[in-house]
């Protein structure tokens, strides 16, 4: 009996040995430097946006935080890096509708799930979108964009198939009755030429890439599918008070992998609401009209939930595949 009480001392006296090495452990997290993996290419907004939060939130993590650009495929390689990647805080993803909420119903197999593999960190913006049309065209309002669908499909370009302007705009044609084909581009600023120069009728455009065409004059919005008006250009109505109820945003956010700790989540959650908050990325923001939320990690999740229920079944009800 002496010997096991002893042992059993032993072990207590050894385990509370090791909790303080434990708590030093977990307080110097991040003890190396961060990624933030990006699924497209440099220059982008995505990469901008990255690059301007990584260099606030790096000082009061005390670490570098290196952005890799990782394209491809939907941005399907960097989120299976990601996914596979430890769940220790080193290893962040930049997401946004494609990646957490279109790709498991564009694709017919992934190598990640991002329903169980990621977990959200918080909320970057969202970027209003706007449906423009040239400065000379005979449509000069919403109404009249329905009337013209009537004598034919007007036609409408977007940034790429499968993007949030390609999706939104198939929510309008439902919540509307406007008749409209789609005319996929590679990006914005090609449909947007194509715009100016009389190939297609209409484009559905973010706020970062269309508000200065709008600014200047160069093309004519009919509306904003936002909750509300844009205080950059208030006399833009949104869809929702003309009548239909089509709400739509790009945006974006970060994640890490699912079981990543809470409190290495709660932090990078705080730094990355700082590092939007700061004066430089508010006013960029600002300027190029794209919404700030600082939402919780929770709160995050919680979007991206919604988000799953109205756009997964409208990409399987268009049939819209990216893997034929």
């Amino acid at each position: 009996m002496r010997t096991l009480r002893i042992g059993r001392r032993a072990a207590f006296l050894g385990t509370a040995g090791l909790l303080p090495l434990a708590a030093r452990a977990q307080g110097a997290w991040p003890d190396r430097s961060l990624r933030w993996i990006v699924g497209y290419p440099p220059g982008g907004a995505s990469d901008t946006f990255a690059r301007l939060i990584a260099a606030q939130m790096a000082p009061g993590l005390g670490q570098s935080v290196v952005v890799e650009n990782r394209p491809g495929g939907g941005a399907v390689l960097a989120s299976d890096t990601v996914a596979r990647s430890p769940a220790d805080g080193n290893t962040w993803l930049h997401v946004d509708n494609g990646i957490l909420v279109y790709n498991p119903a564009l694709y017919a197999r992934l190598p990640y799930d991002p329903d169980r593999d990621f977990t959200g960190v918080g909320f970057i913006g969202r970027f209003p979108l706007y449906i423009v049309v040239r400065p000379d065209s005979a449509i000069r309002d919403f109404a009249g964009l329905v009337a013209q669908g009537r004598v034919r499909p007007v036609t409408y370009g977007t940034p790429a198939v499968a993007s949030p302007h390609h999706l939104a705009m198939e929510l309008v044609k439902r919540r509307s009755g406007l008749a409209a084909e789609h005319v996929p581009y590679r990006g914005g600023p090609a449909s947007m030429q194509d715009l100016l120069a009389g190939q297609v009728d209409c484009v559905v455009i973010d706020t970062a890439t269309g508000l200065p065409f709008i600014r200047d004059g160069r093309v004519r919005a009919l509306v904003v599918l936002s909750d509300a008006r844009s205080p950059m250009v208030p006399d833009v109505p949104t869809l929702k008070e003309l009548g239909p109820d089509a709400v739509a945003y790009g945006w974006q956010g970060m994640s890490v992998p699912a079981a990543t700790p809470s409190a290495i989540v709660a932090r990078l959650n705080e730094g990355l609401r700082a590092a939007i908050a700061s004066e430089d990325i508010a006013r960029r923001m600002r300027d190029l009209g794209i919404e700030a939320t600082p939402w919780s990690a929770a709160e995050f999740n919680a979007f991206v939930g919604r988000e799953n229920a109205l756009w997964r079944p409208l990409i399987r009800e268009l049939g819209i595949r990216l893997d034929s």
